[in-house]
């Protein structure tokens, strides 16, 4: 009896350990139209240029949102120039306003977006500690930037701004 309790038990415990089956990996698009990827990247990109005029460059703490909203290069840039900029004492006033955002192009299998943005930075000044501009003189008020990003990694898989370079469109007055 306590032999066909113990090969009981011992069925019951190699039971547990077969391997099931992997199930088999599915591709699902990260969205299923250029435009669901479009309002998407619309969306990061307007919440990351208010986490940047939120930023106050006296206090550390106010950079996490816009960190929050960068991976890769992009985050790496930010996490260099707002550190330094707070390192040399800068100051920034006034606000970066968004003028147009437009899809450049979008990848919906791999979760990537490219925007043609044109922001208006004529109401941002930059002092350094003495108080004195460090914005060029001939800085356009109007720029325009190539804006990529990507589905991030994590639970949420939203998207994060990968890179930002200057933009090839026009921007208008």
């Amino acid at each position: 009896m306590a032999a066909a309790a113990l090969s009981a038990l011992l069925a019951l415990a190699l039971a547990g350990c077969t391997t099931p089956e992997p199930p088999e990996p599915t591709s699902t698009p990260a969205f299923t139209s250029e435009a669901e990827a479009f309002a998407a990247a619309e969306e990061t990109y307007r919440a990351y240029v208010d986490a940047l005029n939120a930023v106050d460059l006296s206090d550390p703490e106010t950079f996490e949102a816009v960190y929050a909203l960068t991976t890769g290069e992009a985050n790496a840039g930010e996490r260099r120039s707002l550190t330094t900029m707070h390192a040399d004492g800068w100051q920034v006033a006034g606000q970066t306003l968004i003028r147009s955002v437009d899809l450049e192009s979008a990848e919906t299998s791999a979760g990537t977006v490219i925007l043609a943005v044109c922001s208006d930075v004529s109401g941002v000044s930059v002092l350094d500690a003495n108080g004195e501009s460090v914005v060029s003189t001939d800085r356009p008020p109007l720029q325009a930037s190539s804006v990529t990003l990507a589905v991030g990694a994590g639970p949420s898989e939203s998207l994060l701004i990968s890179a930002i370079e200057g933009g090839d469109h026009e921007c208008g007055a």
